[in-house]
């Protein structure tokens, strides 16, 4: 069965809000899912689709700057380990570079060890920058300059 990886509509965003914990499992992130990024920026928030629906996706836009700023990535739960994130990566930073990019970015807490890792493993830099959300709120902050060969 195969994965078409394009850009989200609006239909894409409810389904992926409201089949959350397959991507997120019990963690509560709804509230990050911003239906303004997919109407405003929508050739870089992307949806990968195969025959049995939204096997992952990622919301992002590129900044005036020149970085293409990943706000939210994820995979299926029944898809982790397959290489998606990899694809979603790469396609994102092919649709960032069009838009002007010339790096990626991405944030996550310091506890989100997997999320720490799997970031390094696909070439980004990673530091950890106090007080990036707030006082005492660390954040991990990804680099990576492009182009993006996964």
């Amino acid at each position: 069965m195969g994965i078409d990886i394009t850009p989200a509509d609006v239909a894409d965003f409810h389904q992926v809000v409201a089949d959350h914990s397959r991507y997120w499992g019990e963690r509560d992130l709804r509230s990050l899912h911003l239906l303004a990024l997919v109407q405003e920026f929508g050739p870089t928030c992307l949806v990968a689709r195969a025959e049995d629906g939204i096997r992952g996706y990622v919301f992002g836009f590129v900044t005036p700057d020149g970085t293409g700023y990943v706000h939210l990535i994820a995979t299926r739960d029944d898809t982790r380990g397959s290489g998606l994130g990899r694809r979603l990566y790469a396609a994102f930073a092919e649709a960032a570079e069009l838009q002007g990019a010339r790096r990626l970015k991405a944030i996550t807490s310091v506890e989100n060890t997997g999320s720490i890792a799997f970031h390094r493993s696909v070439g980004f830099d990673v530091r950890i920058t106090d007080d990036y959300n707030g006082p005492g709120r660390d954040m991990a902050v990804f680099r990576r300059e492009l182009p993006f060969a996964a």
